[in-house]
């Protein structure tokens, strides 16, 4: 069966193009170039809600945590990172220049709820929505006529696109995966007592320990941690790696043996800036668990009746032949 990112995807692959419209497709076209399955996107659409939360020093998770400014201000962020990441011309009368064609961006939290400015009727819209609470984004373009608008206005003179009329809407990806910002969905206990702890390594230690089997991105260690040398708390040598070893877990990065350990284990797979932790213990003749070896032995993930025993050491990423503690 195929996951529900697939299938949009390929929905969206055979969506019909408006034929009366070829700069649209030649729009649709090469963005679909630049990022065929959408991790660019979705990248800059996690980076930028962590850069509003801008947890390193305010210690924030939740878009509800946000000022009022600072939210009317996430658009704006929007554009300027998708065009830093994209390299998009700057454009004359819209936003940007994409395959000669003049495209504004506009972004909402809430699906449905883009501005839209009076210059950009009779111009392309390049329309994006992220929502930290579904962990889910879309992107699509649309030419902005009059029609397609409701009637009202706030105090800029922007409108939003009748409800009716979304469905005009040329969807680049489609309620796609937004990378999972970790503690805003963590269990609530879970949470309070990561953040109960007194030090910032304790802190880590325990979001290890209790936030196992799913991606836990780096913006979340450093909104955690809330220290400039944070990346020094994951690692061995005394940082959680090292700490919960004796625990039996074990956290893996985006070095590319942590990685193919992952796949082993069946657990998700750390992107680039991710880890991953995980109890194991020795996997066992006639075990159906998924296996992988590490350190030289066969490791399984552990379950809740399996004992407590010192979890491998990870290979480096420096050398094959090295290892991390």
């Amino acid at each position: 069966m195929l996951s529900p990112d697939v299938s949009a995807a390929l929905a969206i692959q055979d969506q019909a193009l408006p034929q009366e419209d070829p700069e649209l497709a030649l729009v649709h076209a090469q963005l679909r170039r630049l990022d065929p399955a959408g991790q660019r996107f979705a990248t800059v659409l996690r980076d930028t809600i962590d850069q509003l939360l801008h947890g390193e020093v305010t210690g924030r998770y939740d878009w509800k945590s946000l000022f009022k400014t600072e939210k009317t201000h996430a658009g704006t962020v929007v554009e300027i990172n998708l065009q830093r990441e994209f390299a998009f011309e700057d454009g004359i009368d819209m936003d940007y220049r994409i395959a000669g064609a003049e495209v504004d961006c506009k972004y909402s939290q809430q699906f449905g709820g883009w501005m839209i400015p009076p210059e950009a009727v009779g111009h392309l819209c390049l329309l994006v929505w992220a929502d930290d609470y579904q962990s889910r984004w879309s992107a699509g373009l649309l030419r902005i006529a009059p029609g397609l608008l409701n009637g009202g206005s706030n105090r800029d003179m922007k409108l939003t696109i009748k409800a009716e009329h979304r469905t005009r809407i040329v969807w680049l990806w489609r309620d796609a995966e937004l990378p999972e910002n970790t503690l805003l969905h963590m269990d609530a206990a879970d949470r309070e007592a990561v953040f109960a702890q007194k030090s910032g390594q304790a802190k880590l230690n325990e979001l290890f320990r209790r936030a196992q089997r799913r991606r836990i991105g780096r913006n979340v260690v450093r909104t955690v941690a809330q220290q400039k040398d944070y990346m020094k708390r994951v690692r061995g040598n005394g940082g959680a790696r090292s700490s919960l070893r004796r625990e039996g877990i074990i956290i893996m990065g985006d070095y590319r043996a942590h990685q193919e350990i992952a796949r082993q284990l069946a657990l998700p797979v750390p992107q680039e800036g991710d880890f991953v932790s995980a109890r194991v213990v020795r996997s066992v003749p006639g075990d159906s668990r998924p296996c992988a070896v590490i350190d030289g032995h066969s490791w399984t993930l552990a379950e809740s009746g399996d004992p407590v025993i010192t979890a491998p050491l990870l290979p480096a990423h420096t050398a094959s032949t090295a290892a991390e503690g």
